[in-house]
């Protein structure tokens, strides 16, 4: 069976937790490793995701966590609207400030 991994960073602007641990992760970046499948026997080259996994270094050691890509893009779209919502906040005192 032939297989390919695909590797991307992404940033998380704030702590964060993953579904299934309740371990706080600190914000910054973090690698994504992608795991998919040829499939066989179709008329077009195509591959199907078997896994994805969230690398968190951390106190001497690296570790891979599963994790879906539907919750892995829930946590980093809370973390996004979190960073927005904390971005108008700056904006909004700042304007506030001009005004005295």
């Amino acid at each position: 069976m032939n297989s390919r991994s695909t590797r991307s960073t992404v940033k998380f602007f704030h702590p964060f937790t993953l579904k299934g641990h309740s371990e706080i992760l600190p914000a910054g970046d973090y690698e994504v490793l992608v795991e998919e499948e040829l499939l066989q026997d179709m008329n077009f080259l195509g591959y199907r995701k078997t896994a994805t996994y969230l690398i968190v270094a951390g106190k001497g050691r690296t570790v891979m966590r599963e994790i879906s890509g539907k919750d892995l893009e829930a946590v980093l779209d809370r973390d996004r609207a979190a960073n927005a919502d904390k971005q108008k906040d700056g904006a909004a005192s700042s304007l506030l400030e001009d005004l005295k």
